[in-house]
């Protein structure tokens, strides 16, 4: 039996807050599908080791750049064109949870923050990334939302914000993009086992973090958390060929804690 060809071969990708716990095993799942692909994060010394961990799996390439400057992001795929040949997928992963407190007690700038991150980040590596897109003539650019893109939390309300924002700008995309062969989604992460959520929960709870893990987790029909591969999974299938008919849709991943 012949064995198919590899899910990505050929393609080109930049992922965006690469560093994190789903931007590397993101970037590891599309190396191994055969993807050439651009790390982008804020760190160097960040970079440098994740990449140290990616390298012998496949084409692979760094870049220094805050989601939030507009001109390094422009820089950032400029350079993942020059040095790869092209751009076939964005996953637009950068973001924050930011501080989590009642909305009369959030600051001017415990707002912006997040906003900026997780809103303008996403909107400033779209943009960069269409016009190569185009050149190439497909294209799937995924970005990262949340439940919360979908449902409130309290305490919550700039991160909140923020991930229904992404959607919105994800849904008006779409409908631009879609003429051009440019398919645009997101990803609607519920409660996953890595840093951010773990921060959530000491933010939370200081006294406890466990205590709220525990009641989290007893709120997901599946009983646990997701993983950072879990994630990186859905996102393998909306950057391949064989999601060619999605665009415009929030695609959840929650074990089930968001059903309506």
């Amino acid at each position: 039996m012949e064995r198919p060809g590899k899910r990505l071969e050929g393609k080109v990708a930049i992922v965006t807050g690469a560093t994190g716990g789903i931007g590397e095993a993101t970037a590891k799942r599309f190396l191994e599908e055969g993807a050439s692909v651009m790390l982008v994060g804020r760190s160097a010394e960040k970079l440098k080791e994740t990449r140290g961990r990616l390298e012998s799996i496949g084409k692979i390439a760094d870049f220094i750049a805050d989601v939030t400057d507009e001109k390094a992001t422009a820089a950032a795929v400029a350079a993942t064109v020059e040095k790869f040949g092209g751009l076939d997928i964005l996953i637009a992963n950068a973001g924050t949870e930011g501080n989590c407190a009642p909305i009369e007690a959030l600051t001017v700038d415990d707002f912006e923050s997040v906003l900026r991150t997780n809103v303008i980040g996403v909107w400033l590596s779209m943009k960069y990334s269409v016009e190569p897109m185009k050149k190439g003539g497909s294209g799937s650019i995924i970005a990262l939302s949340s439940i919360a893109g979908r449902i409130g939390f309290p305490a919550m309300a700039s991160y909140v914000a923020s991930k229904h924002a992404v959607y919105g700008l994800v849904k008006s995309a779409a409908l631009e993009l879609a003429p051009f062969n440019v398919r645009v989604n997101a990803i609607g992460p519920g409660p996953i086992d890595n840093r951010m959520i773990h921060s959530l929960e000491a933010q939370l709870n200081p006294a406890d973090a466990e205590a709220v893990g525990d009641m989290m987790r007893s709120r997901i029909p599946m009983g646990r958390y997701g993983t950072n591969e879990e994630v990186a999974n859905l996102a393998l299938f909306l950057a391949s060929d064989e999601s060619s008919y999605c665009t415009g849709s929030i695609h959840m991943i929650d074990g089930g804690l968001v059903t309506t």
